[in-house]
């Protein structure tokens, strides 16, 4: 297999690495995949992809003509998957170029195509997790202050800072300390396989109106369950977001 970078934050493409956990995918119900440590590929940089070994498939695989090419992994063949009575088109994808060997024996599924995934028994989210991210909540007694239009519409000494593999800390503050009156809430829905989903707020301070700079997770996963119910402004998306921790501003566009 290829080595995986001293640098964690940037996987190269291409790379693979056997995975540690169990990974099943289902669909209605019915089992469709079941490995004791999935292959796990880096089409991109950004998370994996799971690969699974013919014999850990327990469905039929049909041919379906060639697919996309690759950047990374060359060319595809695509194969419908069927399960029972039922054909899923399209749902899994050889690469029989792939740089890494044990690839181009393998298959990978198409995620939106399967109904629960599952990792030993916890259900996934979004997409595969990596084993290269992690997610820590704590406490913090940092001075956080937001400002929109020359008015503080945010101000707290009890953030919890939420730091993620790769990203920069982010600041989750207690509703108490934020003025709720001036977010109005969207339709706006983001996924994360490590924190969950989080819904979004506009932020209307007088004439200025800022979309979808504020967001919250109510039911976050088991690594940001303390940032449940606290929210979360996006400095970086607009100019006139004034983010200040400790005093010093960040987060800038």
């Amino acid at each position: 297999m290829p080595d995986i970078v001293e640098n964690p934050f940037v996987i190269p493409p291409g790379t693979a690495k056997l995975g540690q956990t169990r990974i099943r995918a289902y669909s209605a119900g019915e089992l469709v995949a079941d490995a004791d440590g999935a292959l796990l590929v880096w089409e991109n940089s950004y998370f994996p992809r799971y690969f699974f070994a013919p014999g850990d498939l327990k469905a039929e695989l049909r041919p379906a003509g060639q697919g996309q090419r690759s950047r990374s992994l060359g060319p595809s063949e695509v194969f419908d998957v069927v399960v029972g009575d039922r054909m899923l088109e399209g749902a899994a994808r050889r690469y029989r170029e792939a740089p890494a060997e044990e690839v181009r024996g393998s298959y990978t599924l198409t995620w939106s195509a399967f109904d629960a995934w599952l990792e030993e028994d916890e259900v996934l989210h979004t997409h595969p997790r990596s084993p290269y991210v992690r997610i820590d909540a704590l406490p913090s007694g940092r001075h956080v202050r937001v400002v929109a239009g020359g008015e503080v519409v945010a101000e707290s000494h009890r953030p919890i800072m939420l730091t993620e593999t790769g990203l920069g800390p982010r600041y989750y503050l207690p509703r108490a300390d934020v003025r709720m009156d001036l977010l109005t809430p969207t339709e706006t829905v983001s996924h994360c396989p490590y924190k969950g989903s989080a819904s979004y707020w506009t932020l209307n301070v007088g004439e200025l109106e800022l979309t979808d700079v504020v967001w919250g997770y109510d039911t976050p996963l088991r690594e940001a369950l303390r940032v449940a119910g606290l929210v979360c402004f996006w400095p970086e998306k607009s100019a006139d977001l004034e983010f200040y921790v400790d005093g010093e501003r960040v987060g800038q566009p």
